[in-house]
């Protein structure tokens, strides 16, 4: 019965959370914020991170002398080799050997020391792609975001030319009625309404989809609807900025923080420690090595003629060794040569990979740049489109009321008067994006994400 119970009450909740991300106003910061937590590619990012910096942990731990024991035990059949006396004999005996045994590179042309440094940059490289990624995510959520503020504003507007639909349809039967006008100025109304309630299904669906998108950028779950906080002077004409014309001041700004850039510029320092690290190659490598052994024997015997025992042997035959070696690469069929140009190849790559991100930064800045100055200039006229076509259609919808012009002619002034409209809500969210993302650029924080 409490099984029965506990599953009731799991289910009920959970019911209660998908109801309340639902019914949930959500704003920017927060879709954000869920997005970045809840997305699952980003996790691949992170464990490559993970992964470099492990690995870069163990580069310092390489440092470390290396130590091992060696074990041992042999049985000897035949003719061999006394340990003991080097004499042969035909005697089976057994031998114990135990060993250990320690090394340490005292030079090994900074090889071990470059491999360091290029695993903490690889390390920040990683750091940099993560972060990159999260802003990607957060760029992807904003466009997908301020495309439901889009398709809502369209959904308004054409409930409203709905209604004008419906109002002026209803006034063609009145007239009809009374005998004022023909039947079949019936059927241009009604076919005028018919093309508004169309256009409304279709900008809802268009507001589903919106709706869709950004549920899946935010890895929401089996949800279909998701409700955004009202806007609070989201779309508010921004003031003129004249650092807009200063194209180098928000580039170096850019560079200096960007994750791409900071990634690629992490990625050609490494480049160039791997180089230095094919270099090292060239040099000799100088090994410090101790060892402590010893062994059991049965073959060696005290005076008695018995054998000795086990701890006896075990401090008697103790030996230790220390010494150093000295290997000198003479020849190795170029292979350290060729591997040196190979490094350096790569790193002309990652140089030049450098170069073309910080080139298509340019660019985009450049284009974000016109665009800001295009969508401001659209704006304010699109404003004023917007009162010219409603005063029109005021005054050809008053004409309409009073028999002096067709459906038709009434038609086409309520359409480019809902075109202005549309027009200039798209103008709205262009340049609020644009704004966004240009202000990005110039380091101001309008995400809040954290490495």
């Amino acid at each position: 019965m409490n099984i029965k119970n506990n599953i009731k009450t799991a289910i009920i909740l959970f019911l209660i959370s998908k109801s309340a991300i639902a019914q949930q106003s959500w704003t920017l910061d927060q879709c954000i914020d869920y997005a970045v937590e809840h997305n699952l590619k980003l996790n691949e990012y992170k464990y490559n991170f993970e992964a470099n910096k492990e690995t870069h942990k163990q580069s310092v731990r390489s440092l470390l002398p290396a130590i091992e024991g060696v074990l041992g035990y042999s049985t000897r059949y035949g003719r061999s080799i006394d340990p003991i006396n080097n004499n042969y004999t035909t005697t089976s005996f057994f031998t114990n050997e135990y060993t250990l045994q320690s090394s340490v590179d005292l030079f090994k042309g900074f090889q071990k020391i470059n491999t360091i440094r290029l695993t903490k940059l690889l390390q920040n490289a990683a750091q940099q792609d993560l972060l990159h990624e999260k802003y990607m995510l957060a760029f992807r959520v904003m466009a997908a975001f301020y495309d439901i503020y889009f398709y809502q504003g369209l959904v308004v507007i054409s409930k409203e030319q709905l209604e004008i639909s419906q109002t002026n349809y209803d006034l063609v039967k009145r007239k009809i009625d009374l005998g004022l006008k023909a039947g079949t100025d019936l059927y241009e109304a009604e076919s005028t309404l018919v093309s508004d309630k169309l256009l409304l299904t279709q900008h809802e669906n268009s507001l589903a989809i919106a709706q869709l998108k950004l549920i899946q950028e935010m890895n929401l779950g089996d949800i279909s609807k998701i409700s955004l906080a009202e806007p609070s002077n989201e779309f508010d004409m921004p003031d003129n900025d004249p650092a807009l014309e200063d194209y180098e001041s928000i580039f170096k700004t850019a560079k200096s923080f960007v994750p791409l850039i900071k990634s690629e510029e992490f990625k050609t320092q490494a480049a160039m420690k791997d180089v230095s690290i094919a270099k090292g190659a060239l040099y000799p490598t100088l090994t410090l090595f101790g060892a402590y052994g010893t062994g059991y024997y049965e073959t060696s015997f005290d005076e008695n003629g018995k054998t000795i025992p086990f701890k006896n042997q075990f401090s008697n035959n103790a030996a230790q060794q220390v010494g150093f070696s000295l290997k000198i690469p003479i020849f190795n069929g170029w292979s350290a040569h060729s591997n040196i140009k190979q490094k350096k190849i790569e790193f002309e790559r990652a140089n030049n990979n450098l170069n073309l991100q910080k080139q298509e930064l340019y660019r985009l800045i450049q284009e974000l740049v016109q665009n800001q100055k295009a969508f401001e200039k659209e704006f304010e006229q699109s404003n004023q489109k917007i009162a010219t076509r409603e005063l029109a259609f005021k005054i050809e919808q008053r004409k309409y009321e009073l028999g002096l012009i067709s459906d038709i002619d009434l038609y086409q002034s309520k359409t480019l008067y809902a075109n202005s409209k549309n027009e200039n809500l798209q103008v709205k969210i262009k340049l609020k994006v644009n704004k966004k993302t240009l202000d990005f650029y110039k380091g101001l924080s309008i995400f809040n994400i954290k490495n």
